[in-house]
């Protein structure tokens, strides 16, 4: 239990007084329970038993032990808080190392033995104490430390900031902030920056610094190439529908890079585990069920994406879709890709053509079918956003968002119509 280092040039006692308090926080001694004696622990770890001696007398002096008289010392009530503030105290300096040197690479190949893991279970057994833990890869936080946690833990995503958060700090034009938010999205830091070229160069630096030597690193990544190319894929087509197979297809074809599509698939996987990119499954509105594959994937932040193309690519309809996607997942719904199934007559033959709903939206008891339409001023393309919501054959109720500027009204067949503004400003617009 006492595991000491004898080699090392940190005195016996020191080592054994702070392994005391170490085994406290995590659990193993427990509040007056009893110590081995000065003479049973020297034999047993092989020591001085004046060594023992002067760190039980240290640890009674800080009021970590306490001695009681023919019967030896005891681990204090640590839900004492000049003794808890004590312990935290001490601790601080493991924390500050551990949190210092991170997690190395080897240590992500064996996630049991991560040190800053153990210093965060070590803190979890002290009473009134909030632990938060911040970082920018899903798997590490909700996996290993809420795992670690089990279940004292919880997990609370933090999204780049929104339109109305951007807009409350630059106020002016609504018109105007939309489209430079459109471009460099909502990374908080990007706010700080005063020029073009400055908001640019952090977009690319944060991309390429951070979050993409955060994947190599933590997936030991033996393709890099083919995720450079996933990647750029994903965000010129964001809002597209795909799958392993086809980009792996694409690959090959295009690029004459060979590649699995189960490789292509943990790739994805890792680029959604890193908080890159989200998906949305397609969901068969009159069938009631999921379709396996193709699905759609979105940027986290739009900023991120535009930087990784190099500006150059600016769709608006798209970029519309995924500010609008990931608004929805900032209020906390569920999001999935709507397919609904019409049968037509022509020239006397039936025949079924599937139709999309971007969005099929759920929260609790709540269910939104939403369209996003970037102009639907023609009469032609306000009919095809308007046909699969129509042809839901259910109550659920109907939305179409478009980038015009224009009071929320409702047409005749009860189809909620929003201008894009008023939905990005307004968390409760889907009531109106």
């Amino acid at each position: 239990m006492f595991d000491l280092d004898l080699q090392s040039r940190t005195p016996i006692y020191e080592q054994l007084y702070k392994k005391t308090i170490e085994l406290i926080i995590k659990g193993v001694l427990k509040e007056n329970e009893q110590l081995p004696s000065v003479r049973s622990l020297a034999k047993e770890i092989g020591v001085n038993p004046n060594t023992v001696a002067k760190a039980y007398q240290e640890l009674e002096r800080n009021k970590i032990i306490y001695s009681v008289s023919g019967r030896g010392s005891f681990i204090a009530k640590i839900c004492d808080s000049s003794v808890k503030d004590y312990i935290l105290e001490d601790f601080d300096h493991s924390v500050y190392e551990a949190v210092k040197i991170g997690i190395t690479k080897d240590e992500l190949k064996n996630p049991e033995n991560i040190r800053l893991y153990n210093v965060l279970n070590g803190l979890m057994r002290l009473r009134n104490v909030d632990i938060y833990v911040t970082g920018s890869n899903s798997k590490m936080l909700t996996k290993d430390v809420l795992t670690a946690f089990r279940g004292r833990g919880d997990e609370v995503k933090v999204y780049p900031i929104s339109f109305k958060e951007y807009y409350s700090f630059v106020g002016g034009d609504k018109s105007d902030a939309y489209e430079e938010y459109a471009l460099y999205g909502g990374m908080p830091l990007v706010l700080t920056k005063k020029s073009d070229a400055e908001k640019m160069n952090y977009l690319h630096t944060l991309f390429t610094e951070v979050y993409f030597k955060d994947i190599e690193e933590r997936y030991d990544i033996e393709l890099p190439d083919v995720l450079s190319e996933l990647t750029d894929d994903l965000c010129s087509s964001v809002g597209s529908l795909t799958n392993a197979s086809k980009i792996s297809n694409t690959l090959q074809t295009v690029k004459n890079i060979k590649v699995s599509g189960t490789t292509v698939s943990n790739y994805l996987n890792y680029l959604i585990e890193s908080f890159l990119f989200s998906n949305a499954k397609r969901y068969d509105v009159k069938g009631k069920k999921y379709f396996e594959y193709p699905s759609k994937y979105y940027c986290t932040d739009i900023g991120l994406r535009n930087a990784r193309l190099n500006f150059r690519q600016q769709e608006e309809t798209h970029i519309m879709e995924n500010i609008i996607y990931n608004e929805l997942l900032c209020r906390e719904y569920s999001v999935d890709v709507g397919v609904v199934e019409i049968v037509e007559m022509s020239a006397g033959k039936r025949s079924k053509k599937q139709c999309e709903i971007d969005f099929v939206v759920n929260k609790g008891s709540k269910k939104y079918y939403i369209q996003s339409a970037l102009n639907v001023s023609e009469p032609s393309k306000l009919e095809t956003e308007l046909r699969p919501l129509k042809n839901t054959k259910d109550f659920f109720k109907k939305i179409v968002i478009s980038k015009t500027s224009m009071k929320p009204w409702t047409d005749e067949d009860g189809i909620l119509h929003l201008g894009l503004y008023e939905f990005l400003l307004n968390e409760n617009s889907l009531e109106l």
